[in-house]
């Protein structure tokens, strides 16, 4: 049945970005479902023909090698994996391809690794290719890059779930899609009778602590994949944190894409913890990596944090790591906890001199003084 707050967020998603998991789309075997696949791509086509834009960030590429090399099993050596996941990734574009034509839409490839969305310009240049893509009407495909970055493979557990959150804050879609094989977060451990899926959580960090503290009341079954729906709450916090709103869903549930985008009450909804946030600070809190950190004392953190100014160096008690001039990096309270990220106006070297001298002091110090702030408010995030 349609829920009012579920239509409002589907009327204003124009842009979203669907998270498909390999066992949506894998035979019990492993090897990738055809069916499945046509299934998703069929509700994907039907979105898009209401005039939304969609990403799809698919898993499923070793089990698309697994099935096309005949293999008995998932291997278990490294290199091999990543043959795999290559020789699958071909095979898993034709089969959304092959449903996608029989619509007249064509499928888009994408291979993304964290560090392609860590670099600004890199950054840049994959929203800018989404959006033409979008202009010629067909479907972005993003998976991880398994050639490169193996995490995902090593784990066995989805670094696409955080790469669609990735994606969902760099195109600022509204809302993001995860599916799995589960129906949502349930309120116990999905073992235990009268366990039920919570169909909307408002406090994230409530939800995630009431989670991390479930366990089955007995040894049966285990139907609910921890190390999965941990990464899955991980890609929630980064979405809603930036303003979008994020819905978990069994995506073996007929229909349930469609069934979504129209409101009906499907999967668990998580809402946004926050107005949004802009596409800059997106990239500096929600997206880079820090390449060090920056220690600060109580009244610099209260500056910062409380009263929306700027760092200075007087309020700079020690620095971690090795930076440049423009890189992200973390702010820190006294007991070392990440409070913020900002992009900083000194190198690590540069920023050790001056630490703890008044704006002054700088150009005496240093021999110059480029900046008074060590990080600019304009350029910093704090973090939820």
């Amino acid at each position: 049945m349609p829920d009012p707050v579920r239509i409002q967020i589907a009327a204003r998603s124009k842009t979203v970005v669907v998270k498909v998991g390999t066992r949506v789309l894998a035979h019990e075997d492993g090897t990738l479902d055809q069916n499945r696949v046509t299934a998703i791509a069929e509700q994907l086509v039907s979105l898009m023909e209401e005039q939304r834009q969609i990403v799809l960030v698919s898993s499923g590429a070793v089990g698309a090698g697994i099935g096309r090399l005949g293999l008995q099993r998932r291997p278990v050596d490294l290199a091999q994996l990543q043959a795999v996941a290559a020789i699958g990734q071909s095979r898993l574009i034709e089969s959304y391809n092959r449903a996608l034509e029989s619509h007249g839409r064509h499928a888009a490839q994408i291979l993304l690794t964290a560090d392609d969305l860590n670099d600004r310009t890199r950054y840049l240049n994959v929203r800018n290719a989404l959006l033409a893509i979008f202009e010629y009407g067909a479907l972005p495909i993003v998976n991880e890059n398994d050639t490169v970055r193996v995490d995902e493979l090593q784990r066995n557990v989805g670094d696409n779930d955080r790469l669609a959150a990735m994606v969902t804050n760099l195109l600022r879609a509204p809302l993001l899609v995860l599916l799995s094989d589960v129906d949502g977060l349930f309120d116990q451990h999905p073992a235990n009778a009268g366990a039920k899926v919570i169909s909307r959580v408002d406090d994230l960090d409530a939800a995630i602590e009431n989670f991390q503290g479930q366990a089955p009341a007995s040894s049966g079954p285990n139907n609910l994949s921890r190390g999965g729906m941990a990464s899955k709450l991980e890609a929630v916090r980064l979405a809603t944190t930036a303003g979008e709103s994020v819905v978990i869903a069994n995506g073996r549930r007929p229909n349930v894409l469609v069934d979504i985008l129209h409101g009906e009450d499907v999967g668990t909804l998580f809402a946004t913890q926050g107005p949004a946030v802009a596409s800059r600070k997106r990239w500096i809190g929600l997206t880079a990596q820090p390449s060090g950190r920056i220690m600060l004392d109580a009244g610099a953190k209260r500056a910062v944090e409380d009263q929306g100014r700027s760092l200075l160096a007087i309020g700079v008690r020690t620095v971690d790591g090795s930076f440049q001039k423009g890189d992200v990096v973390s702010l820190c309270d006294e007991s070392s906890q990440e409070f913020a990220r900002g992009l900083t106006n000194y190198g690590s070297d540069e920023l050790r001199r001056i630490a703890g001298q008044p704006s002054d002091r700088i150009v005496t110090v240093l021999g110059h003084c480029p900046h008074e702030e060590v990080v600019h408010r304009d350029n910093l995030v704090i973090l939820g």
